[in-house]
């Protein structure tokens, strides 16, 4: 299964979405690659970190930039059971090549009305994918959200998001939890740090059921 994490606004949580995922779907005794298409390569730091510290099982990672990323897609797809795609903050020639291969695409947002703004050209862009890739099925994703019980950012978010044709939401929020930036530290997801934070466990684990879906 290819998988796209992307989406045009920075600062999302997109590369702790993917590597979270990646490592989750290892633990499943998948063979997953995670690829990063973002110039800042903080998919393959949590790698390379990774791999330092000798965490099992292991998530291979490479990065791949530029045009020719849609047939190297497909020819990984031919040697790995899963791709996990993360794609920069931004709209770029591997956000678009990405959607055109992949078969599920979620993109990340905070609850804010400046995310909000961004999703109206997301909507486009994978419209415009589905052209060429009419599997490709589009989700949003709260995240970042605020731990705090009183703030009602994510009920606001989601009544604004019914406007979008080509998106859904997703039930999963991810909330902004210091766990998150624990297991990243140490080339972990959140499922394998100790002590483990339940919270976010089960965030994690119910964005994973539904990226997966049974797969």
């Amino acid at each position: 299964m290819i998988i796209l994490i992307g989406g045009e606004k920075g600062g999302t949580g997109k590369t702790t979405l993917a590597v979270n995922l990646a490592a989750l779907r290892a633990l499943h005794g998948r063979d997953v690659l995670l690829i990063d298409t973002d110039i800042q390569a903080s998919a393959s730091y949590w790698a390379q970190i990774r791999d330092e510290a000798a965490v099992t099982p292991r998530v291979a990672c490479i990065q791949k930039f530029g045009k020719g990323l849609q047939t190297e897609v497909r020819d990984l797809a031919t040697r790995y059971q899963d791709l996990i795609i993360d794609a920069g903050g931004r709209d770029s020639v591997e956000l678009r090549s990405a959607l055109v291969v992949a078969e599920r695409a979620f993109v990340p947002i905070q609850p804010s009305q400046f995310d909000i703004w961004t999703l109206g050209r997301m909507d486009d862009l994978v419209k415009t994918a589905q052209g060429f890739n009419p599997d490709l099925h589009a989700t949003v994703v709260i995240s970042r959200a605020s731990t705090h019980p009183s703030v009602s950012e994510v009920a606001e978010a989601r009544g604004l998001l019914a406007d979008f044709a080509h998106l859904r939401l997703s039930p999963a929020v991810i909330r902004d939890r210091i766990a998150y930036r624990k297991a990243a530290r140490d080339g972990m997801s959140v499922a394998e740090q100790k002590p483990t934070d339940p919270k976010a466990g089960e965030e994690m684990q119910a964005l994973f059921r539904e990226v997966f879906d049974g797969e």
